[in-house]
């Protein structure tokens, strides 16, 4: 009951399906700051972009770490910083990570060099790649480092990774892209681990921005499940920052405040311990 009562608290301050002044604090599942050979935008641009988009927090990642690592230093009350592993170093890493033995190295050292990582990922995986033994090193590193992992997966990857990692809690980047939503209602009963990130994700309005009726009824039965994204891989995503982000908030102001707070901000702060 008391953690009712604190949730009814805090949703009193915001918007709450257009009823209260404040929108919702919003939580940045899937931000990259890559640093090709230098970010899209500084430290400090960055910060004002979260900021002016009500981002209270971000998992971070970068193409290579370097831009993870200065997420992380600016960290503050204002923006809370999750920081991610990624297993590549350049773009072309994407393709061949999996099948590459110095993948192993990077995240051995980095993990080494700086102990804070909550997870691996974003990385790229598809059906079949899933069996390589570099995959089955790195995810015995993160099971027995209790690691997550943020996987661009499909489905054939994905339950591969959790035979792998059976007890994992792996971040699902896009849920499937376009795949109908009763395949990620399967997914997600199927496999309480499975945490699905939104960003570049398919069918979740049909039209002036009304959310759907499966959509609707997929997080209300798994509110719990959602997290947003931007997904920043490229410098136009930077460009657009605040307007895709600004793009969730139609649909979840259909939803009931309490679902529509979990998928904005609630989730994020119970999986990775964020402070209100």
């Amino acid at each position: 009951m008391k953690g009712t009562f604190s949730l009814v608290f805090l949703l009193a301050g915001f918007a709450g399906n257009g009823l209260a002044a404040e929108p919702l604090p919003l939580f940045d599942a899937h931000l990259h700051y890559n640093w090709e050979p230098n970010p899209r935008v500084t430290t400090a641009e960055a910060l004002r972009l979260f900021d002016a988009a009500g981002v209270r927090g971000i998992l971070a990642n970068s193409r290579p770490n370097a831009g993870t690592h200065a997420l992380y230093a600016v960290r503050s009350d204002r923006l809370q910083v999750v920081p991610f592993l990624r297993p590549y170093r350049v773009r072309a890493d994407v393709q061949t990570w999996f099948n590459d033995p110095e993948t192993m190295t990077l995240v051995e050292e980095e993990y080494q060099r700086h102990g804070y990582f909550a997870g691996i990922g974003e990385f790229h995986l598809h059906g079949e790649e899933a069996r390589s033994p570099v995959v089955a090193r790195m995810v015995r590193f993160a099971r027995e480092r209790k690691l997550m992992l943020h996987a661009h997966s499909d489905v054939a990857a994905l339950e591969i990774l959790f035979s792998l990692y059976p007890e994992g809690r792996i971040i699902w980047a896009h849920t499937g892209f376009a795949l109908p939503a009763g395949e990620v209602e399967r997914m997600l009963d199927n496999y309480p681990g499975l945490i699905a990130e939104l960003s570049y994700r398919s069918g979740i309005t049909n039209g002036a921005d009304r959310i759907s009726a499966e959509w609707r009824r997929l997080f209300e039965r798994h509110a719990g499940r959602f997290l947003l994204g931007s997904d920043t891989w490229i410098n136009e995503r930077w460009d657009r920052y605040e307007q895709i982000m600004a793009g969730y908030r139609p649909w979840l102001d259909q939803l009931p405040p309490v679902v529509a707070w979990q998928i904005a901000w609630g989730n994020a702060a119970r999986i990775f311990a964020l402070t209100p």
